[in-house]
């Protein structure tokens, strides 16, 4: 009786032995990208935020608690900057998407020539920011671009002026860029999604009588929300914290026309070298972003339970 007792509990230490091994090993595989996850995202977050809460000169900083989140209040430039990221972002992403859908909904059809059409549609893409917006700032300079004369020549403007240089049009040089090198994202990611949906359900609509807006709206659309919601989240919080356009288009200028928060930030941080309230800033400018996601995670699912 007492071997049986003693040989099940020996056989019983090494399953427990295996199931604990079981648990553990996911997590081997898991730790460099959890390890490199910390290293380069936690550590510099809370590093970030612990910013805030000092004073930085030039040798010294000093705790100041909720100081620079109280400085935050009465700064009209951080105002001005609020209200004209929340315009660049909304234009941006307004004029991004609807672009990319009808180009998505375009190359989701044979035609000649349609590789080429898609080579030149991602090309945007593949451009670093800092190279696109110089491009752009140069098509925009009357003296060496084209697009003020051509803006003349339609009558858009009075003379062949540069709108970078406008406190009431500087925004859409930026935006305008923007447009051009986000279109690949969504072109891209709402293609992939096009092509998942499987084309019975619109054969089988088009033998109900339906038409193609009805097609689209009844069988088309509803396939897309989810990817369109989770798109639309991804791309709002890369406009949001875009800071390279504008920066190299501008600077902020003229007279902070085009002074979106990340870039408020950089000045704060490397000109002003006040990184307390930059970090301050970068602060709530991520609780803002964050509440945004998690509203439109939201949505999402409830998009997803109603396809």
């Amino acid at each position: 009786m007492t071997y049986a007792v003693s040989e099940i509990r020996s056989a019983g230490k090494p399953r427990r032995k295996r199931l604990s091994h079981a648990a553990i090993e996911p997590w081997l595989y898991l730790s460099p990208a959890i390890i490199l996850l910390i290293v380069v995202l936690l550590v510099p977050l809370v590093i970030g935020i612990s910013y805030s809460f000092r004073k930085f000169s030039a040798f010294k900083s000093e705790y100041v608690g909720l100081g620079q989140y109280q400085a935050m209040l009465s700064d009209q430039v951080l105002g001005q900057a609020l209200v004209n990221t929340l315009w660049w972002t909304a234009a941006s992403l307004f004029f991004q998407f609807f672009l990319g859908l009808g180009l998505a909904l375009l190359l989701d059809k044979p035609f000649p020539g349609r590789k080429a059409v898609q080579a030149l549609v991602f090309l945007p893409w593949a451009v670093p920011s800092f190279l696109s917006g110089l491009t752009w700032a140069w098509l925009f300079n009357p003296i060496i671009g084209p697009l003020p004369h051509w803006l003349f020549a339609l009558g858009l403007k009075a003379e062949p002026t540069n709108i970078l240089s406008d406190p009431s049009t500087a925004m859409w040089g930026p935006i305008i860029a923007n447009v051009w090198f986000g279109i690949p994202f969504f072109a891209i990611t709402l293609l992939a999604a096009l092509k998942s949906i499987p084309s019975e359900l619109h054969e089988a609509a088009a033998i109900d009588g339906a038409s193609p807006w009805q097609r689209f709206t009844k069988v088309t659309l509803p396939f897309l929300a989810p990817t369109i919601a989770i798109t639309v989240m991804l791309r709002t919080i890369w406009i949001a914290t875009f800071a390279d356009l504008i920066f190299v288009m501008t600077e902020g200028g003229p007279a902070g026309s085009t002074t979106t928060v990340p870039v408020y930030i950089y000045v704060s941080a490397f000109k002003s070298l006040d990184k307390g309230y930059a970090s301050a800033v970068a602060v709530l400018l991520l609780v803002l972003l964050i509440a945004y996601a998690i509203a439109l995670i939201g949505i999402r699912r409830t998009l997803v339970r109603h396809v």
